[in-house]
């Protein structure tokens, strides 16, 4: 229990739950809705339960309770009406604090049973667009500002990856029902961030095509071998941060050097790095979307 954070700044609840840190003064002095304690500078710092306490309130906040009513109410009496709505309502919100929670104490339990009641209520792919990407978003928000660390990053990261690895494999399991095109999907040297790419081969497969996923840091010259068994490739790659802006126009060019000698295969390119080129800058074989969605509909 060493590595749990117990102790939380006001930055950090603030960060957490998106209430700015002037109205949980507010809260704690006018309504005693959180009692913190003081380091030997006099900083304000938090415990595990006031940050519960805090998501929860945040919650009902969120649903049209008025911040005095909900002081008044006995303590044990919040969380019942948490449940209450989250049963008669969207989960999303809940759901992203359960998930929150279960990073910041490295808890795969809270994790695996948020997840689990998700699931008795909507699709992977549902959870995945509704919830999921929310909180990846929030994640690296609150990993710029330190509210996180990267062991928190990373521990959130593996547990997702881990899920889209298990759909994807029921798909998988199953001969593809599309037989025209067969993707490839990789991400180029130096580039880690698979999220993206795992979910939209998983994406992929659920459309009926065969999927052949390669991982991370791939060099084009690894690629060559498939084009041995394949004539018509869709090579799939997100670019978040490697090549570089400057980088991108060389790298096109020989990847459709390289790759595509008999005019048939073709490179999907996705991720934030996109930005920094236009189509009109592309070979014809290489085709850059804004988003998953986007490229799904062109399938």
């Amino acid at each position: 229990m060493n590595n749990v954070k117990k102790s939380f700044s006001i930055r950090d609840m603030e960060n957490l739950s998106g209430i700015k840190a002037h109205t949980i003064r507010i809260w704690e002095k006018r309504y005693n809705l959180f009692t913190p304690e003081r380091t030997s500078t006099n900083i304000r710092t938090y415990s595990l339960a006031s940050l519960q306490k805090l998501l929860n309130v945040t919650l009902l906040y969120n649903n049209g309770y008025k911040i005095s009513k909900i002081a008044k109410l006995e303590e044990p009496r919040i969380p019942v009406l948490v449940r209450e709505i989250v049963s008669n309502s969207s989960e999303k919100h809940h759901a992203i604090n359960a998930f929150k929670l279960a990073m910041v104490n490295f808890d795969q339990v809270l994790f695996q049973n948020t997840y689990n009641s998700l699931l008795s209520e909507r699709s992977f792919r549902d959870i995945f667009n509704e919830v999921l990407i929310p909180l990846l978003n929030e994640l690296g928000l609150l990993w710029q500002t330190d509210t996180i660390s990267p062991a928190h990053e990373h521990f959130v990261s593996h547990l997702i990856k881990q899920k889209i690895y298990i759909n994807t494999e029921k798909l998988q399991s199953l001969e593809p029902t599309k037989k025209d095109k067969v993707f490839a999907l990789f991400l180029p040297e130096n580039e880690i961030h698979e999220i993206g790419l795992l979910y939209l081969n998983y994406e992929i497969a659920l459309q009926g095509y065969k999927t052949i996923y390669l991982g991370q840091t791939m060099p084009i010259e690894s690629l060559i071998d498939l084009l041995k068994y394949y004539n018509d490739i869709h090579f799939v790659s997100y670019f978040t941060v490697s090549p570089t802006k400057d980088e991108l126009a060389a790298y096109f060019q020989k990847f459709s050097d390289t790759l595509n000698t008999s005019g048939t295969s073709k490179l999907y390119a996705l991720g934030h790095q996109i930005q920094h080129i236009t189509q009109e800058e592309l070979p014809a074989d290489i085709m850059t979307f804004s988003s998953i969605e986007q490229l799904i509909n062109n399938l």
